[in-house]
């Protein structure tokens, strides 16, 4: 009997792009070659995964479909490109599948993922005491660990991230060469005998020129570190005794320091609170696992999806009240951030504490993240008792995520790590040519570089007004660019000559290399591009103030607009800012402001009937406000009121939430950034449905205008305090709700547009945010508002990013 003939032996070179560098596709790919039966070699080039295969045609097809459908979990595969393999590169029959050395090789893209939280098997071996890893902190496989924070260079390999301070003892390199082991080419992999250790450092004083003081026998480390006091389980234990008494400890994370104390301890919480200089903001809690997260707060099914993912972000949930925190943690907020351990070394200090700690950003309030472990001695000191920090170096600044759920699905508030460096993609069909460097705004603030059909959104940096935030821009810039090898042509910027990003595109780039987007329009740009809409739509963008084309500050917007244009169809009333940037940090100028200076709008079709109260009717009302006010604070006010001095106009929605809550006593002086429309949320009656207050929709410069003068009268007119406050922010959230339904329904009817895109700041409102996802969706809207960028100005440098593209492609 003949035999069947052996299969014709083909050679095909495979090209797989996509994340696929730093989540273990090497190693896979090495496994399923091996058990297909095909000789060849893999290895890492630039951004992309290089393959070279020899055998029967069948099986090199059936391989190249399981290298996307059966990929490592982090991995993201994109494309799988083949190409025949020349006769004399063919690997030899029976040869077997090596891993190479990885290149560096020109790339059209390089994608790597972010850190990713300890894996289920990692957190076995650190509590086995028969495993060689028990308790190790570093502990890490191709599935979990550091990978944005460390990476110096592309390709992804061990010497060119900040593990190669750390060579590999005998009994991990024999994992990192052995195919069947979950570490085989695992580039952060570590044990006690050969990778980072825990350091303890008490806070010293300031010696001469602030520098800090050593103490103990020996003389400081090259770093210019002192001595350690306690390193490795001892340094551990140091710093939980630490924690158990009180006392307050800067921890190096993967991204950066981190603020950490007993959270069930009010003293603690109070002590944090004053040195930190965030006297009102609630605090993020880390919790051991799933059962102490549900113990803290109400959590939905989504909620504790995405406490459990591996990026593990803070979720911003319901906070229970009787969850045994002290109650200076969340400061009576209803929604605060919780979130699990997503290192070996948080496990080990929760599972050892037994319970919840606040672990909050190792820094002042409004400064950047401490990476440095010699820098967070001198910045952190006076803020942080002790120190455990460990030699592993951070490459890049990635502070903690911060999400939320919003009508069923995530939104990020704050995009860092776990997320970050992941690219968000442009609408289809819209591609960059050349790199171009969309710059942001000033608060909040994210950059994005945009190169073919990706926008790579910089993990949050801060604010830009702070020095330090600045020079971490600039240094997460440079670090980004070498990465993806990118060198930006381009730059895109807010209109604001005066925000520092936009002065940082003047000062870098020639002008016929920038472009100009007007602030509102981005944030109406981010939400329609990240869901892929390049047409028309109805942009409505709450925020706290943006420069509009009109040379005034824009708030409380709705624009029709597609990436490439916008233009104006109705706005909120103007009203003066007494002070300028003051009457943001003090409401209650921001009240008088509307009282003393509303525009006058004019009637409109739908509004004729109404009586408006003049300025004078309306200060009448607010007698009693009036009565707590310094009358020379009013005084003044009044003045740069009538005199327009150093009171511009704004049409935002923000600094009449703003206003808002200072006219029912909520909030007269806000201690951070919309304290004042956040606490006028928190307190929002629930208990029955609420009217809305009076309210009448204007026109002025052929413009639908939301006149607030009858909503803030009516607000006024129970001078007998007959209703809550907490009712009246309930009307006043649903006037809002309201009058939004009535502008969008208007525009509609004058262009048949349905799609409704939400962003801005002011839709950090859960309440307001969900009510107009329900309430437009059943007027037969098609609403989106952002989920893969921030709907604050975090997203606006994506938006930016896409308004750019739209219009280089004409």
């Amino acid at each position: 009997m003949t035999g069947v003939p052996a299969a014709p032996r083909v050679g095909r070179r495979l090209e797989v792009t996509g994340i696929v560098q730093a989540v273990g596709f090497r190693p896979f790919v090495y496994r399923l070659a091996r058990e297909i039966g095909l000789d060849g070699r893999v290895r890492n080039a630039a951004g992309r995964v290089e393959i070279e295969v020899a055998g029967p045609a069948v099986d090199i097809e059936r391989f190249a479909g399981r290298l996307r459908d059966d990929a490592p979990p982090r991995a993201r595969v994109e494309r799988v490109t083949a190409m025949p393999l020349a006769a004399e590169s063919l690997p030899a029959p029976g040869s077997g599948f090596v891993i190479d050395e990885s290149v560096d090789v020109p790339a059209t893209e390089r994608l790597f993922p972010p850190d990713i939280a300890t894996c289920a098997d990692c957190l076995r071996e650190i509590r086995d005491p028969r495993d060689r890893r028990y308790r190790y902190p570093f502990t890490n496989c191709t599935n979990c660990g550091p990978r944005a924070t460390i990476i110096e260079d592309l390709p992804y390999d061990r010497s060119r991230t900040s593990m190669r301070a750390f060579p590999l003892c005998p009994d991990c390199e024999r994992e990192y060469r052995d195919p069947g082991d979950r570490r085989f080419h695992a580039e952060p992999v570590a044990c006690p005998a050969c990778g980072p250790r825990l350091a303890y450092r008490r806070a010293e004083p300031a010696g001469e020129n602030g520098r800090q003081v050593a103490t103990g026998a020996g003389s400081p480390a090259a770093t210019g570190l002192p001595p350690a006091l306690a390193e490795g389980e001892d340094a551990l234990g140091a710093a939980i005794a630490d924690l158990e008494a009180g006392l307050i400890v800067a921890v190096k994370g993967l991204g950066g320091y981190h603020l950490a104390c007993d959270a069930t301890d009010a003293t603690a919480v109070a002590r944090l609170r004053d040195r930190k200089r965030r006297w009102a903001k609630p605090f993020a809690v880390m919790v051991r696992d799933l059962d102490a997260a549900r113990a803290f707060a109400t959590v939905t099914p989504e909620e504790e999806r995405l406490l459990t993912s591996p990026a593990r972000p803070i979720v911003l949930v319901e906070a229970r009240p009787d969850a045994g925190l002290a109650a200076n943690v969340t400061n009576g907020n209803r929604r605060a951030g919780i979130f699990l351990p997503y290192t070996p070394l948080h496990h080990l200090l929760l599972e050892a504490i037994g319970r919840p700690i606040v672990l909050t950003s190792g820094n002042l309030s409004d400064e950047p993240l401490v990476t440095d472990d010699a820098e967070a001695l001198v910045r952190l000191r006076g803020l942080a008792d002790s120190f455990l920090q460990h030699d592993r170096e951070i490459r890049a600044r990635y502070d903690d995520s911060v999400t939320r759920v919003v009508a069923g699905r995530e939104s990020i508030v704050r995009r860092g790590r776990g997320y970050a460096p992941d690219p968000v993609d442009l609408p289809a069909g819209l591609r960059v040519d050349e790199p171009l460097l969309a710059v942001g705004a000033e608060l909040k603030h994210t950059f994005t570089l945009a190169s073919g059909g990706r926008a790579y959104v910089s993990p949050h940096i801060g604010d830009l007004e702070d020095v330090l935030a600045y020079r971490a821009f600039e240094g997460n810039l440079e670090h980004l660019e070498r990465l993806l090898a990118l060198e930006p042509r381009l730059a895109v910027h807010d209109l604001h000559p005066s925000y520092l990003s936009t002065q940082f595109a003047v000062r870098h780039f020639p002008a016929d290399s920038r472009m100009a987007v007007q602030h509102h329009h981005a944030h109406v740009a981010s939400s329609a591009a990240e869901h892929g809409l390049t047409g028309q739509v109805i942009g409505v963008a709450y925020d706290g103030l943006g420069l509009g084309d009109d040379g005034t500050f824009w708030g409380g917007e709705i624009l029709v607009a597609d990436l490439k244009a916008y233009r104006r169809v109705a706005r909120f009333g103007r009203a003066p800012m007494p002070g300028g940037a003051l009457a943001v940090t003090k409401p209650y100028r921001m009240a008088l402001g509307y009282l003393m200076g509303t525009e006058d709008v004019g009637l409109g079709d739908n509004g004729g009937d109404m009586r408006v109260p003049m300025s004078s009717e309306l200060l009448e009302l607010a007698a009693p406000f009036l009565a707590r006010l310094d009358p020379r604070e009013v005084s003044v006010v009044s003045t740069q009121v009538a005199r327009r001095l150093n009171a511009p106009l704004a049409s935002s929605a923000g600094r009449l939430f703003d206003a808002v809550a200072s006219l029912l006593g909520i909030r007269d002086v806000a201690e951070y950034e919309a304290q004042a429309a956040i606490e006028l949320e928190q307190i929002v009656d629930h208990g029955s449905p609420a009217e809305p207050l009076p309210y009448r929709i204007g026109r002025s410069d052929g413009l639908l205008v939301y006149d607030p003068r009858p909503t803030l009268g009516a607000l006024l007119a129970d001078g007998t305090g007959a209703t809550s406050p907490a009712r009246l922010a309930a009307r006043f959230h649903e006037t809002i709700a309201t009058v939004t339904r009535e502008l969008c329904a208007e525009v509609r009817r004058a262009t048949g547009l349905r799609a409704v895109c939400l962003s801005g700041g002011v839709f950090q409102n859960q309440w307001l945010a969900e009510a107009l996802l329900d309430r437009l969706g059943r007027d037969g809207f098609e609403v989106h508002i952002n989920r893969l960028v921030p709907v604050n100005d975090g997203g606006i440098s994506y938006g930016q990013a896409a308004v750019a593209a739209a219009r280089l492609a004409g």
